[in-house]
């Protein structure tokens, strides 16, 4: 292994190639067309290949600029300047022209390996070194991108950072896929009690409640009643969020506590994955918001994106950005509830209908409106029950996340060292398994 020659990124590809014309040559249409579309959005976003557009290119084009193993894909214009992504599979899918195509010759490097040198931040100083044009659509050369330099390390060397990098990202994605299919779970039986009242209507039927046992069956009526808002399961009641949930609303300036240890919960740590960011004071720059133990936070910005942030462990020194609204429990409701809530497509809807601002950027819901939106509130007893099996579910939710979390710092803290030769295989390895990953 060498540490002592220095390569470019224009020495380890095939070929370098921007994408076909997103107007002409590959549109985005409505029909499912079979064949789909790489942008920027989808890598910046991080969308799932069902996510991605459809699109009708010629038969030429698809041959010329399809989706292949082990290619990587890098957005060449726009904020998400330099973001990229690593073809695993053979796709039927082409890319567009705001990003570049790198074929890596595959002979003498790894592109998995390559893939983790451009997650690097002397590679993300490179592109902030290269970028050109205005503040808002910067963009940059494909011969600028590949005078890129880095450390050349032999090709089983490579290998082996890029199984270990690839075995981590690996197991932070099974924990982030197990949480979702636990979130899918709470909010479908949420959606079943308290939006489609399928135990009312079982009930009403003569039947039992599907899996449902007979005391939580007991929970609920077995009619309806007219009310404000439509026929409601009898003895709940119409009210407002705010019967709920209580708006929290203790504003807290952290430059006046600057030696103070902040756990601070931030839009970019919320759609970064991330676990809030640990701060001084005097390293935070404006007002923030108090965030009790018991809170969930919801954001009043851009609210045709959901953000709702169900913590699992607040700390003493909790704040939040005040583009978050933090709501807490009122009368006997439990914060799991109030998420459900907040996630739940029928939520969402309503707070698309109180957005103000006339562009996506300046578009905010104002608090007093979120908290007097109207809505069932079921007996409490029903919501303790709700709670009583949502509890564990969401105890495991938190705790994979922190798991995940400790993963992708680790990542995070091998990677820059694995690739400059600074650190062997073995004592990357001895550091995971210190962590129990």
């Amino acid at each position: 292994m060498s540490l002592e020659k220095i390569i470019t990124l224009n020495d380890v590809v095939n070929s370098a190639n921007t994408g076909l014309d997103a107007i002409k040559r590959a549109p985005i249409v409505d029909a499912n067309t079979g064949i789909r579309c790489l942008r920027i959005q989808d890598i910046s976003q991080s969308k799932n290949f069902t996510e991605w557009g459809f699109t009708e290119v010629s038969d030429n084009n698809f041959l010329r600029f399809q989706l292949k193993k082990n290619e990587i894909l890098i957005a060449r214009t726009g904020g998400s300047i330099g973001c990229n992504k690593l073809i695993k599979f053979d796709l039927q899918a082409v890319f567009n022209n705001g990003l570049i195509r790198l074929r890596i010759n595959e002979l003498k490097y790894n592109p998995v390996f390559i893939y983790y040198v451009l997650q690097s931040d002397f590679y993300k100083q490179h592109i902030d070194s290269i970028a050109f044009g205005t503040a808002a659509q910067p963009n940059m050369k494909i011969d600028d991108l590949l005078a890129f330099k880095f450390i050349y390390l032999e090709r089983s060397y490579q290998d082996e950072i890029a199984s270990i990098l690839s075995s981590l990202d690996n197991r932070i994605s099974l924990l982030r896929e197990t949480n979702t299919t636990l979130e899918a779970i709470a909010q479908t039986l949420f959606k079943s009690w308290f939006v489609d009242f399928d135990p009312v209507k079982a009930k009403a039927q003569g039947k039992q409640p599907e899996g449902m046992d007979e005391a939580t069956a007991a929970l609920f009526p077995s009619e309806f009643e007219e009310s404000a808002l439509g026929l409601i399961p009898k003895g709940w009641r119409v009210g407002t969020l705010g019967d709920v949930a209580r708006l929290h609303k203790g504003s807290i300036n952290p430059l006046h506590h600057q030696n103070t240890v902040f756990e601070h919960y931030s839009l970019p740590s919320f759609d970064n994955g991330q676990s809030p960011v640990m701060e001084a004071g005097i390293e935070i720059k404006s007002n923030k918001t108090s965030v009790p133990k018991n809170a969930v936070l919801l954001s009043k910005l851009n609210p045709h994106i959901p953000r709702v942030w169900l913590p699992s462990k607040i700390g003493d020194n909790a704040v939040c950005s005040t583009e978050f609204l933090v709501f807490v429990p009122a009368d006997g409701a439990s914060k799991e509830f109030i998420y459900c809530i907040f996630i739940a497509d029928s939520f969402q809807s309503s707070l698309l209908q109180l957005v103000t601002g006339t562009s996506n950027s300046h578009q905010r819901v104002k608090p007093d409106t979120v908290s007097a939106l109207p809505m069932v509130i079921p007996s409490l007893e029903t919501q303790k029950a709700f709670e009583t099996i949502l509890t564990p579910l969401f105890a495991r939710v938190g705790h994979n996340r922190h798991k995940a979390q400790t993963l992708t710092t680790l990542r995070d803290t091998l990677l820059p060292r694995l690739i400059s030769g600074q650190l062997r295989i073995n004592q990357a390895q001895d550091l995971i398994n210190e962590v129990g990953a």
